[in-house]
């Protein structure tokens, strides 16, 4: 451990092979893990604990009730804030949490409200203002901050086949595919088939259409334990994320006779529709509160458990 003698560490829970840096100052009850870098001017309040291999950069401030993950990076002047209804000498019973989890990343000048989670290996951009949760792996920028990407994210295109014919062309996903559709067309209009023997893996006991999504909202953002699903975005388009944990695509369904098959324990997710967009999804099973994995870190663990 260093402390930089221009540096107010007061407290005791530091871990081996941290640095703090001149000007910084630790508050007694704060908890940092091994191997972090404090940099010059960051202000540590006590409710806070930090992680293994967490990066602050210069001119920070970690006040009560934020926890930061291991492998964190916070960006030089990101700010942090934790009551909504801040006045001069009136303090909540208690401050909000905020929680930015494990190889997330913070951008330069963002700003991260109060009560939020950034989920892991998440990346905030440079001077985006974080109003609500972040999902894991999403790419966010803007005021207010908006998804527009997915780290690593592979993007799938379809295989081009004769209008005739269907095709199914795997994802490195657990098991996902993009399935081609037979489409027909003349000048009576446009038509395409799908045998639910042949074309879909399963005999869908539901069905459910997706409309009038505004375009910058995000749909889906959970996984089944046992339900598969075959979504077709039959009007408009819209962009998909599956993701089995290690591995992650993106398919971009924008036609009618493209479909894409969602396993069980493949975390779904769609955004980037288009203001006409219809999404029809066919699923498996019939509707099971029970069936769904909501959460991305209850996911990760039974995908771990499932190794």
């Amino acid at each position: 451990m260093y402390i930089h003698e221009n540096a107010i560490c007061e407290s005791a829970n530091i871990g081996e092979g941290t640095r703090v840096w001149a000007f910084a100052h630790i508050l007694p009850d704060a908890k940092i893990g091994s191997e972090c870098n404090i940099c010059d001017g960051v202000f540590i309040e006590n409710d806070v604990t930090i992680g293994d291999r967490v990066t602050i950069k210069c001119g920070v401030q970690i006040w009560d009730g934020i926890y930061l993950e291991d492998d964190v990076f916070v960006g030089p002047n990101v700010t942090f804030t934790n009551d909504k209804f801040p006045r001069s000498r009136i303090y909540p019973d208690e401050f909000l949490e905020t929680r930015v989890e494990k190889n997330a990343s913070l951008g330069g000048n963002a700003t991260i409200l109060p009560g939020v989670t950034i989920g892991r290996n998440a990346m905030v951009g440079a001077g985006a203002v974080v109003t609500k949760d972040v999902p894991a792996g999403a790419i966010v920028v803007g005021n207010p901050a908006r998804i527009v990407g997915y780290v690593d994210a592979v993007e799938a295109k379809p295989q081009e086949t004769s209008s005739h014919e269907s095709a199914k062309q795997m994802l490195n996903v657990g098991g996902t595919y993009v399935q081609t559709l037979p489409h027909f067309e003349d000048i009576r209009g446009k038509l395409v088939v799908a045998e639910l023997d042949d074309n879909l893996p399963f005999m869908p006991k539901r069905w459910f259409s997706v409309y009038g999504v505004p375009g910058k909202e995000v749909r889906g953002e959970h996984a089944h334990r046992e339900c598969e699903q075959f979504l077709i975005c039959v009007e408009g388009e819209v962009s998909c994320i599956v993701d089995d944990g290690s591995q992650r695509a993106e398919v971009h369904l924008n036609a009618p006779n493209i479909g894409l098959y969602i396993p069980p324990l493949v975390w779904g997710t769609q955004y980037k529709y288009s203001s006409n967009a219809v999404l029809t999804v066919f699923a498996s099973h019939k509707y099971e509160d029970a069936d769904y994995i909501r959460n991305y870190e209850e996911f990760i663990a039974l995908k771990d458990a499932s190794k």
